[in-house]
């Protein structure tokens, strides 16, 4: 007979793993970036882009404020508007590996997860010749063979520190503001890596107008308390 107390401390278990697989800062499962190493750097990162008409918006709030960027990009979308990923890479942002098409890594093979990276690497090379160096597993989600397979492939894996929920369907320009405002205020290790949207893993043509908005009020409002950062300079 299997007692309650073992029963009860399996599931606790496998709740404390399942927690470190999401949580954007657990080191459990291996090391991954979520700060900047100076508290005075803030790291501003998109993710699910190319987007149509709001990756180009964004990109021009990011050159009217002279702040640089990282966006890490899905394979599939990079292959469809790499006219869009060529304007980010001459926008002098840095571009990153977002997968190829945004599972959710858990539950791949070994051989599953080195195509998701290696796909994707190669649709941004071939749209504009850069050799990615960094990525973030689609919904944070990781687990060992994750991270294994990413620095096989010499990639780094990128968490983040502040999320401002701009996926939510109800986020508006003022909602988006405030979670970021909020949790860059609250930062105390390092500087923050902000996470946020420039477009949707479902479909292209996703309203991220909140995003932009969010970005051009962020930059403006932290703009004399941090210098903005891409991942490679952090």
């Amino acid at each position: 007979m299997i007692s309650k107390v073992g029963i009860g401390s399996a599931l606790a278990g496998a709740g404390y793993l399942a927690y470190h697989c999401y949580s954007p800062e657990s080191q459990l499962y291996g090391r991954t970036l979520t700060h900047c190493a100076n508290p005075k750097n803030l790291a501003l990162t998109y993710d699910d882009g190319p987007n149509d008409l709001y990756t180009e918006r964004l990109l021009e709030v990011l050159a009217r404020h002279e702040v640089k960027a990282t966006f890490f990009l899905i394979g599939r979308f990079v292959s469809a508007r790499p006219q869009i990923a060529r304007s980010i890479a001459d926008g002098g942002h840095l571009l990153a590996n977002h997968t190829e098409t945004h599972p959710n890594l858990l539950f791949l093979s070994h051989s599953k997860l080195r195509h998701q990276l290696s796909n994707c690497a190669q649709a941004i090379a071939d749209a504009t010749g850069i050799q990615t160096r960094y990525f973030r597993p689609p919904f944070g989600a990781r687990r060992p063979a994750v991270l294994e397979v990413a620095r096989e492939l010499e990639l780094e894996p990128v968490m983040w520190s502040v999320t401002c929920y701009d996926w939510h369907r109800r986020a508006s320009a003022e909602s988006v503001f405030n979670h970021a405002r909020k949790g860059i205020e609250r930062s105390r290790i390092g500087g923050p890596v902000v996470l946020l949207h420039d477009g949707s893993h479902t479909t292209l043509g996703q309203d991220r107008s909140h995003t932009v908005e969010a970005t051009d009020r962020l930059i403006k409002r932290f703009k004399n308390d941090y210098c903005f950062r891409r991942i490679d300079e952090i």
